[in-house]
């Protein structure tokens, strides 16, 4: 009866699991999805303390687990209840890290329970060991470079090092598999220590603009080191989880490439967003044509579509609950306004997607990249709210630009736009951007919060 009663639990986690992730697929169901997976993990979880058994015997040590899950779980919930929205790509790379490093440890635990394993085990033994320890490193290193407290590195031997060093751990990897006796149980510390020293060198010298597509690659590396784990325990709810995370991530990790016109290969080995600039076709008319606070809030009120394209300066700013506000104030004078949202705006997968929704804007009004980019030459005024490379139209004409061929945001298709920014500083991937020059373009300098702030108040009283 226990079994029957533990399979069904994780038949129910398992179908749970996937409707959560169908839900995720859209914002206003995303909420929903999120909450019933998590449902069913937890009800997964308690199904196995209850009922697993194991040559008989119950679970033991139930209060030693509880303490663990509680010591957790108030962790957890502190970082996540006290995180900003700008520190939320720091927390997605770090919680996935922890994912890694559990599956690595789970390999380790289990190679000593099972030391007379068959080839096939071991197998999954060392994958689970390499991929996780690879995942979990790897995070913190984009962790750290997330909170700008570890900068880029990067040489041109790191790339032929890095390729060397995974020739060495597959090539260590199989010995082991086919011959256990060879490196004995020495092999785990030999395969942890250098799938460690991999994740490192291999996030690395991977630029700011590209940390989107990394953390994504990351946690489909993570949910691949649980499916295996599942594999090890002959779990249904570990395997199941771990597949639907590592297919997801990988799926978005291919989108998240095609939206930057790039291969993983590209991203990995031949990265941007460090280095500067552009070609010198991004060269020319280098004049600034600014706009004050007025003349930009008369060009609004009397316009009648209103696009705002959001970034990660939006973020940093904290000023979306006031991009809100400006919105409705516009829409109370029968503008109508929109939002073109750009796959990789922001530090991780639908950054801006999940900013606009904290502050409550209609998720109709967030419009796909290609499909603003339809609507932008009927569109009378384009506000770039803390945006930058992805309205970059070097990515559309300058070849020599290493954007060049990324799709963006064609912003400058519109009759008239507005750049909110600090400076003329360079964006994320340190790359120049023409647009700040542009015919059409004004520049109304200042913290976004507090420009925009003032603007919303120029409105009302236009």
């Amino acid at each position: 009866m226990s079994s029957f009663l533990l399979e069904l639990s994780y038949l129910l986690g398992s179908v749970t699991f996937v409707i959560g992730l169908k839900k995720l697929s859209h914002p206003e169901s995303a909420r929903k999805g999120n909450l019933l997976a998590a449902a069913g993990m937890g009800l997964a979880i308690l199904a196995t303390i209850l009922f697993h058994e194991h040559n008989g015997e119950r679970i033991g040590n139930i209060g030693w687990i509880m303490a663990a899950m509680g010591i957790g779980t108030l962790i957890g919930w502190t970082m996540a209840m006290k995180v900003k929205m700008t520190g939320m790509p720091q927390m997605v790379s770090f919680f996935n890290g922890m994912g890694g490093a559990c599956a690595a440890i789970i390999s380790m635990v289990e190679y000593h329970s099972h030391p007379e394993g068959a080839a096939g085990y071991f197998l999954v033994v060392f994958l689970g060991l390499v991929i996780g320890s690879v995942s979990f490193s790897g995070s913190m290193i984009a962790y750290g470079k997330l909170d700008e407290k570890i900068k880029d590195f990067s040489a041109k031997w790191l790339t032929v090092f890095n390729l060397v060093l995974l020739a060495v751990i597959i090539g260590i990897l199989v010995v082991a598999v086919k011959s256990p006796e060879t490196f004995g149980p020495s092999v785990l510390w030999i395969l942890l220590a250098l799938s460690l020293l991999y994740g490192v060198l291999f996030v690395m010298p991977i630029g700011g603009a590209d940390m989107p597509v990394v953390i994504s690659l990351l946690n489909s590396l993570t949910g691949m080191a649980a499916a295996f784990g599942g594999f090890l325990y002959d779990n249904q709810i570990m395997l199941t989880g771990g597949i639907l995370v590592g297919s997801a991530g990988t799926i978005l990790t291919v989108l998240m490439c095609k939206a930057m016109n790039r291969s993983l290969l590209n991203v990995i080995i031949g990265s941007f967003g460090g280095g500067g600039g552009g070609s010198s076709a991004a060269a020319g008319d280098q004049t600034v044509k600014e706009i004050n606070l007025t003349d930009a809030a008369i060009l609004c009120s009397y316009a009648s579509k209103v696009c705002i394209v959001p970034g990660y300066g939006l973020a940093v700013a904290q000023a979306q609950h006031i991009c809100h506000d400006l919105e409705k104030q516009l829409e109370a004078k029968g503008v109508e306004v929109y939002y073109a949202i750009h796959p990789v705006a922001g530090r991780m997968p639908g950054h801006m997607n999940v900013l606009l929704a904290e502050a409550d804007v209609p998720y109709p009004k967030l419009i796909e990249m290609e499909d603003a980019n339809g609507m932008m030459n009927s569109t009378d005024v384009a506000i770039i709210v803390g945006a930058n490379d992805v309205v970059n139209p070097s990515a559309e004409n300058d070849p020599g630009s290493p954007i060049y061929g990324m799709p963006v945001i064609q912003v400058w298709e519109a009759k008239n736009v507005i750049v909110m920014k600090r400076s003329m500083r360079a964006g994320y991937a340190g790359i120049e951007n023409p647009l700040f020059f542009h015919a059409k373009t004004k520049m109304l300098f200042g913290d976004a919060k507090d420009t925009l702030q003032k603007l919303v108040g120029e409105v009302k009283m236009t």
